[in-house]
């Protein structure tokens, strides 16, 4: 795992760059948002494809105790990719009430999660 810092005026957002699944349980979740911290970000761009599949389902849970770790430490989180493909109308409602938000956004790209980004 590879962590770009990049700045954005007085905003530190740290795009995280993987060939693997970084996130399978919230701990994971919690200690990215640590080592992020650390390098002076509480912004975090990730692809889709760094969290376990078992976050795109709801009934599981995790996304729910994932994201509520991002909010009680007051970390943004932009996740970039094609949530096109999943057809579970809860899932479809979240991601929407998400990106209304200013704390959670699913994105179709980097450039559009570093805009939602250094707006926050």
């Amino acid at each position: 795992m590879n962590i770009n810092i990049l700045e954005e005026g007085n905003r530190k957002i740290a795009e995280v760059i993987s060939d693997n699944i970084l996130i399978s349980e919230v701990q994971d979740a919690l200690d990215l948002m640590a080592e992020c911290d650390y390098r002076g970000a509480r912004r975090i761009v990730l692809r889709k494809e760094h969290i376990t599949p078992a976050f795109f389902d709801l009934k599981a849970g995790i996304a729910g105790e994932i994201l509520q770790k991002f909010s009680t430490y007051d970390v943004r989180l932009a996740l970039i990719g094609d949530f096109n493909e999943y057809k579970s109308k809860a899932l479809r409602d979240f991601i929407y009430e998400s990106n209304k938000g200013n704390r959670v956004f699913f994105v179709p790209d980097r450039e559009v999660a570093i805009s939602k980004l250094k707006g926050v």
